[in-house]
């Protein structure tokens, strides 16, 4: 569905202050007015994206810098007013652009920040639980910018705590279904991660299953072997040392 507006600049004004925006960037970048898609060019979505993960408002200088990074400064330039001009486009303000900073205006709705301040309330015990679901996705994933492989790496190790911290919290209170999901979310997030399985081990044997906490321990032991050359630590060993034992010569064959 395409969003229809009158270009004359009053009608931009009025449209822009009434219209809810909401830019996405976990999963893929989606620019939505109003419940309707925004296309947006690829040079404009990385100006977006870049200021977006960036809580400060920014220089000019240092956006066009750093996004054309191989280019003169003043085409530099002027691929950032090329960019910001599409971003006005559909009568949509996303950027504050008055002056020389830059920064997504403060009514827009930013997923990974509103997520990032829910996570972090929640890791505060301030705030609710995190639905495991709305922990799955990465950050803009398939883009290769170096800044954008920095953020995603950042906001990864964010999400497997949180997804972790959540597994242990609702292990403790019961909820064994819940607690597992994020459980196997967290261990599906990093294979290789230590801290992600011990938590999915615990749910297993709350829920008084002793042969899944092994099997999720010789998994893991396998994985480290194939992949590091090392073995687990002595906390994980500790959470089913009975099973451990009785299954070593099988672990060692």
């Amino acid at each position: 569905m395409s969003v229809v507006v009158s270009n004359t600049p009053a009608a931009v004004a009025s449209s822009s202050r009434t219209r809810s925006q909401h830019l996405r960037l976990l999963g893929r970048f989606e620019l939505v007015a109003d419940g309707a898609p925004i296309p947006v060019p690829l040079s404009a979505q990385r100006v977006a994206a870049f200021v977006a993960l960036h809580a400060r408002p920014l220089e000019r200088a240092y956006v066009a810098g750093t996004l054309w990074l191989d280019s003169p400064e003043e085409r530099a330039h002027a691929n950032l007013r090329s960019a910001l001009w599409r971003l006005g486009r559909h009568g949509c303000r996303l950027m504050d652009t008055r002056g020389k900073l830059l920064a997504i205006r403060t009514e827009v709705l930013v997923d990974v920040r509103e997520l990032e301040a829910s996570i972090r309330q929640a890791l505060g015990g301030s705030g609710r639980d995190i639905d495991p679901e709305l922990l799955a996705d990465d950050l803009l994933p398939n883009w290769y910018d170096d800044w954008v492989m920095l953020e995603r790496e950042r906001f990864r190790q964010l999400r497997l705590h949180a997804l972790e911290v959540l597994c242990e919290r609702l292990t403790r209170e019961g909820q064994l279904g819940d607690a597992l999901q994020a459980g196997l979310a967290a261990v599906a997030g990093e294979p290789l991660r230590e801290s992600a399985h011990r938590a999915l081990i615990r749910v297993h044997l709350a829920e008084g299953n002793a042969a899944e906490a092994l099997r999720q321990y010789q998994l893991f032991r396998r994985m480290l072997r194939d992949h590091l050359g090392v073995e687990p630590s002595p906390q994980i060993r500790a959470l089913v040392p009975a099973a451990v034992d009785a299954s070593a010569g099988r672990l060692d064959a």
